[in-house]
């Protein structure tokens, strides 16, 4: 079994962030281990508080496993902070950590900011290390300073986001209203587009993490970057097609709904 680490926020309400994360490695056959970065107060109405970690705590985390575990690949989801940013760059680049597939985590769904303004400058030198970085259209308009609104924008986008040096960008269609492609920008240069389905549901918490940490638990498991990214696809695609609701606001996907049928579970 393939040992895959996710370094992001925690989510108290259990649909994104690392509970997200690490619920899609299991679902992937693969063993997911988390460095928390900072903990939200959140529910399924928005978030409402954030609490990040101290520096040491996080860097401690990192460096301990990766002394003790073979790490096949990592996840990289919510650093909220320029100061923290720096501290995972400087930990993983010492620990020498490889296949990092980074979520650029700027906003939550309900519009909470959970990156702070002045750190977008420490997170684009922070893609450098990235074999895979997945924003979607929001967080892809910040990153490469222009609007995108066709599929030829998210090409020239992703160009721009890879000259910091990332190996290979995924540019998230969903916010787009005409179509969801995503569109992946491979280390060669090569546009690969991915058709999506769009699936009339409010419950889509999580898609991104979900995403993202099922693409690096393929990488992990040996996978190139476009067979990975195709069947992450497929993945987070069933998973919101079989979401659910559990309050009153944005539900999660369903990351294990053969195993909730088999236990029984009705979700009429």
């Amino acid at each position: 079994m393939k040992n895959i680490l996710t370094i992001a926020g925690s989510d108290s309400c259990g649909g994104a962030g690392i509970q997200a994360d690490l619920k899609a490695m299991s679902a992937q056959g693969t063993y997911g281990m988390s460095v928390i970065t900072a903990i939200t107060a959140q529910n399924t109405k928005g978030v409402f508080a954030v609490q990040e970690l101290d520096l040491d705590i996080i860097k401690k985390q990192i460096e301990v496993l990766y002394e003790d575990i073979d790490i096949s690949s990592v996840k990289i989801g919510m650093l909220s902070s320029s100061d923290i940013i720096k501290t995972v760059h400087e930990t993983l680049a010492r620990v020498k950590a490889k296949n990092i597939v980074i979520d650029p985590v700027m906003i939550s769904k309900s519009g909470y900011y959970l990156l702070k303004e002045d750190a977008i400058e420490a997170l684009k030198d922070f893609l450098k290390i990235g074999t895979l970085v997945t924003p979607n259209i929001p967080e892809a308009e910040v990153l490469s300073d222009m609007k995108i609104e066709t599929e030829e924008d998210m090409v020239e986008a992703a160009k721009r986001i890879k000259s910091f040096g990332a190996k290979n960008v995924l540019i998230k269609g969903g916010h787009r209203e005409d179509n969801c492609t995503d569109i992946l920008l491979t280390e060669n240069d090569e546009i690969v587009r991915f058709e999506g389905v769009r699936f009339e549901t409010k419950n889509t918490h999580g898609t991104g993490c979900t995403l993202s940490s099922t693409i690096a638990s393929y990488i992990g498991k040996g996978m190139s970057v476009e067979e990975a990214v195709k069947l992450g696809k497929e993945y987070i695609s069933e998973a919101i097609k079989n979401s659910f609701s559990i309050g009153e606001g944005v539900g999660p996907v369903g990351h294990f709904i053969d195993l909730y049928k088999k236990a029984g579970v009705d979700f009429e």
